[in-house]
């Protein structure tokens, strides 16, 4: 059976992909900082579903661990699924450098350092997929999360260019671009019930795209158009908005 590694396994986010494709039969590596969850979801998924479960330590920010970590798994996942984020404090961030780096480091800095690791083992195999968590967030910047938003810009423009050039090594990169989703990371906000995807709607969405080995989705799916219209509003008008 194929293996999937979920990086950032303590998420509602991730819990909900790890039950999805555990589902399918897919064997399952967690990898994340909250050893107690995930033991408990390692071996819930191996009751459950039958398949081969590991829970593993992994902190996105400890750069330097990242290519003894991915050298150290027992078995080489076929699909890599980056999942963590942070969320942050806007207002906390524009003064307090800790946070800032914080939310840029998790959102972008940590993502890119594994994934590169990870990109390299797939080239040389010529065989693999990754997939990416991004956010619509990262489309346009706006003064309620543009130090989050800036993060996922960024990452969103790594996915691009790292699809492009493993595409000639038969390795496929999938950009996820969810909009607002119901987790921990947001019960703090004020979400539209309507605009808003639980985790498990995003779980079945990515493991339908990486199926048909898709480039880019958004998830919901109106968010395309949504931030298409966002993306088209003129500057000068933009700037004056509050959003």
């Amino acid at each position: 059976m194929p293996t999937v590694l979920i990086l950032g396994a303590g998420s509602d986010m991730a819990v909900a992909v790890a039950r999805k494709f555990a589902t399918e039969k897919y064997n399952i590596q967690l990898a994340g900082r909250n050893a107690g969850l995930m033991t408990a979801l390692k071996n819930d998924l191996h009751l459950r579903y039958g398949v081969t479960t590991e829970a593993l330590s992994f902190d996105a920010l400890d750069f330097a661990s990242h290519t003894a970590f991915y050298n150290s798994l027992p078995v080489k996942p076929d699909i890599t699924i980056c999942v963590f984020g942070y969320l942050g404090d806007q207002e906390k961030g524009q003064a307090d450098w800790n946070e800032a780096a914080r939310i840029l480091h998790t959102n972008y800095t940590g993502a890119v350092s594994i994934l590169n690791v990870v990109a390299e083992d797939y080239a040389a195999k010529r065989a693999g997929l990754i997939v990416g968590i991004s956010s619509v967030a990262g489309e346009r910047g706006r003064q309620s999360n543009y130090l989050y938003g800036s993060a996922k810009a960024g990452f969103t423009a790594y996915l691009s260019g790292l699809r492009n050039r493993l595409f000639h090594t038969g390795v496929h990169v999938l950009s996820v671009q969810p909009g607002f989703v119901a987790t921990r990371m947001t019960e703090n906000l004020n979400l539209p019930g309507i605009l808003t995807a639980q985790p498990e709607q995003v779980a079945n969405d990515i493991y339908k795209a990486v199926q048909k080995k898709k480039n880019t989705i958004y998830t919901k799916w109106f968010w395309r158009y949504i931030m298409l219209i966002i993306k088209s509003v003129p500057e000068f008008m933009f700037k004056k908005l509050k959003l």
